[in-house]
């Protein structure tokens, strides 16, 4: 799995892109980026799961984390493009009532 960050260009928002699946072997790769940015103020974020295939429950974890820290600071966490089996995880732990998920990173950043 790879993860990268960037800040949007006159912007302060800060693009998550993540590759591979999120699970009990990579999520500790996952949560100390997102985490990581948060921590340093990059509070309002967008993570793209455009190529991510499966997430699992500490994955999940992770996500309500960054949500809380993000929120808490007076950013944002959304999520944008997961594919239909990912975005059935969300829906069946019912994160997609709490976290925006967005088709695509523009949509999101909009």
């Amino acid at each position: 799995m790879e993860v990268e960050s960037k800040i949007l260009d006159n912007s302060d928002i800060t693009i998550v892109s993540v590759n591979g699946r999120i699970d009990s072997y990579t999520n500790s790769i996952f949560e100390n980026e997102i985490i990581t940015n948060i921590d340093i103020g990059q509070i309002k974020v967008v993570v793209d799961f455009t190529e991510v295939s499966y997430i699992s429950s500490q994955g999940l974890r992770t996500v309500v984390t960054a949500l809380k820290k993000s929120k808490g600071q007076g950013g944002f966490l959304k999520l944008a493009g997961l594919n239909e089996s990912v975005k059935k995880i969300f829906s069946v732990a019912g994160l997609d009532k709490v976290i925006p998920i967005f088709d695509s990173v523009d949509a999101a950043i909009v």
